[in-house]
């Protein structure tokens, strides 16, 4: 089973007013944990979408109007990600997604590949999330050890990492410091069997 770790940023929380800044992922085998593949990429959008930015969301991930104008074309990360999941074989049955936020993440991710496109293609449907994994393994921790309850510990990633004596995700907020954050927590949390 391969799991596809990802993170995007976006100007806003608003999928239906805002848009995708940047894309990062990487494909790993959830048996060993080895790196398959990987992909990051700057989203380009237009000054009009860009003016609609909230500017908390600016705040979190450092972004500026010079990083964004630079980014590639929004076809082209789609088709650089079709390409990479053609080559190491995501569809459904054979992969998930995994990420801290789904809810978001999937969202944003349909603004560069929509639903009907990740249908056809047959991509996973599953989108985990390390959030839920935390929760029910220490729910179950906390009836046998009686450790914290997950609602006392938090649910940010960085709330878990400090569960697990790990440092906090790198600032300002970027993609692929997310992926390589949620990998070493998921690593923690659920670990991968064969390593």
């Amino acid at each position: 089973m391969l799991g596809v770790f990802l993170d995007t940023e976006a100007n806003g929380l608003n999928a239906k007013v805002h848009r995708i800044l940047e894309i990062a992922l990487k494909i790993a085998d959830l048996n060993s944990g080895r790196t398959l593949g990987e992909y990051q990429s700057l989203v380009s959008q237009p000054i009009e979408a860009w003016e609609k930015s909230d500017q908390e969301s600016l705040r979190i991930n450092g972004f500026q109007w010079d990083d964004v104008s630079k980014g590639k074309t929004p076809r082209l990360v789609s088709q650089e990600i079709i390409d990479l999941f053609s080559s190491h074989g995501i569809r459904r049955k054979k992969a998930v997604f995994i990420c801290q936020n789904p809810s978001f993440d999937r969202a944003f991710f349909s603004q560069l590949i929509d639903s009907d496109t990740q249908e056809l293609l047959s991509w996973p449907y599953h989108w985990l999330d390390l959030a839920s994994m935390y929760w029910a393994l220490t729910l179950h921790r906390s009836k046998t050890h009686k450790s914290p309850l997950p609602w006392e510990t938090g649910l940010s990633k960085d709330t878990i990492a400090a569960q697990y004596q790990l440092p906090g995700e790198a600032k300002p907020h970027r993609a692929m410091n997310g992926v390589a954050h949620l990998i070493l927590c998921y690593e923690a949390v659920v670990g991968f069997p064969k390593k």
